[in-house]
C-alpha cells in the first residue's frame, strides 16, 4: 500500500514573534513494514537555519529557526510511504513467549536488546508506575499468561471500557485521572496502557503517527478530516516490537503510519521549541490529510 500524507501546522500569534527556535518530529521514519520514498518540508516566514538529524530514539526531526518578524507560522510537510502488510494472527497463534518468563529474561537480560528494552519499563515525564495501574491490568498479565495475547486483551478492555471523548482531558491530564473518569483520547489510551504494563513489569513505548480514516460508502473524503495519532507496542524477544491500538482495539497494519516513538508523548510531540518578544495570545491549527496513493 501507498500513501500520501500532508500535515499542515500554523500558528497564529497576538503580537508579532521577533525570533523562534523549533524542533519537529513530523518527518516519518523507516520501520520494518514501512519505507517513506519522498519528503518535502516548506516553512513560512521561510528560516534563515534548516537541518535534520536523529534524536535518542532513531527518530528524524528537524530544526529550524526564523529571525523575522512574524505573525503566523506554517509548516507544511508533505510524504509517500510505503508499507506491507503484518499477519498480525499469524503473530498472535506463534507467540508462546509468557508474562512470567519474559519477566525473568529482563531480571537476567542476556541480549543487547533486553538491555535497551529495559528503559522502557521505568517511568517517563509524562507516565508514572502506580499501585492503581497496577491493579487495573494484573488480572490480564498473570506469569501464565502470553504476553502477545494479554496485550490484545488489555487493548480490548481499554476499548471496551473507556469513551474517546476530546473534552474531558488535555495533554497534562494525569493517568489517574484518566482512570478514573473512563474517558479521554488516542493519546490518553495509550498513555494508560504503558503506564498499566509498565506496572506489572511488561516494556511498553510510545508509537506516534497517523490513521487512515475511510469515509462512509459513497461520500467523498474531507480534505483534512485525518488526524496524529497514537498508539502503543509491546516488547518480546520472539518478534521484537508489536503494535496495539486501543482506540480502535486492532494490531496496527497497513492503515497505521508510523512518525515517531518514545517513552511517551514528550519524547515525540510534533512541534516544540521558543519564542521570543511577541506572541501574545496564540492559535494552533493542524490538518492532517492521509489518502492512498
Amino acid at each position: 500500500m501507498r500513501y500520501r500524507v500532508r500535515h499542515i501546522t500554523e500558528y497564529s500569534y497576538g503580537a508579532p514573534v521577533s525570533l523562534c527556535y523549533n524542533m519537529a518530529h513530523l518527518l516519518p521514519r523507516d520501520t520494518h513494514n514501512q519505507r517513506c520514498i519522498y519528503q518535502k518540508v516548506q516553512i513560512n516566514p521561510p528560516p534563515v537555519y534548516q537541518s535534520e538529524g536523529e534524536d535518542y530514539f532513531g527518530n528524524q526531526t528537524f530544526y529550524f529557526s526564523i529571525q523575522e518578524a512574524h505573525k503566523k507560522l506554517v509548516i507544511d510537510v508533505r510524504t509517500d510511504f510505503e508499507i506491507s502488510a503484518i499477519d498480525v494472527t499469524a503473530l498472535l497463534k506463534n507467540s508462546l513467549l509468557t508474562c512470567g518468563e519474559l519477566r525473568a529474561l529482563l531480571d537476567m537480560p542476556t541480549t543487547p536488546e533486553l538491555r535497551m528494552a529495559k528503559e522502557y519499563l521505568l517511568d517517563s515525564p509524562q507516565i508514572r508506575r502506580s499501585d492503581d495501574l497496577k491493579d487495573y491490568a494484573q488480572s490480564l498479565f498473570t506469569d501464565q499468561a502470553c504476553v502477545l495475547q494479554a496485550a490484545m486483551d488489555f487493548t480490548h478492555k481499554i476499548f471496551s471500557e473507556f469513551k474517546f471523548d476530546p473534552n474531558t482531558t488535555t495533554v497534562a491530564t494525569p493517568l489517574e485521572q484518566v482512570l478514573k473518569q473512563r474517558s479521554g483520547v488516542c493519546q490518553d489510551f495509550a498513555h494508560l496502557a504503558i503506564g498499566c504494563l509498565r506496572s506489572v513489569g511488561i516494556p511498553a513505548r510510545y508509537m506516534s503517527g497517523y490513521l487512515e480514516t475511510l469515509p462512509p460508502p459513497g461520500q467523498e473524503k474531507l480534505v483534512g478530516a485525518d488526524a496524529s495519532h497514537a498508539w502503543f507496542a509491546v516488547y518480546t524477544p520472539e518478534f521484537g516490537w508489536v503494535e496495539f491500538d486501543p482506540t480502535n482495539d486492532v494490531m496496527p497494519n497497513e492503515q497505521h503510519i508510523v512518525t515517531a516513538w518514545g517513552r511517551d508523548y514528550a519524547d515525540v510531540s510534533p512541534l516544540q521549541g521558543v519564542i521570543f518578544e511577541g506572541g501574545g495570545s496564540q492559535q494552533l491549527s493542524v490538518s492532517v490529510d492521509v489518502r492512498r496513493v
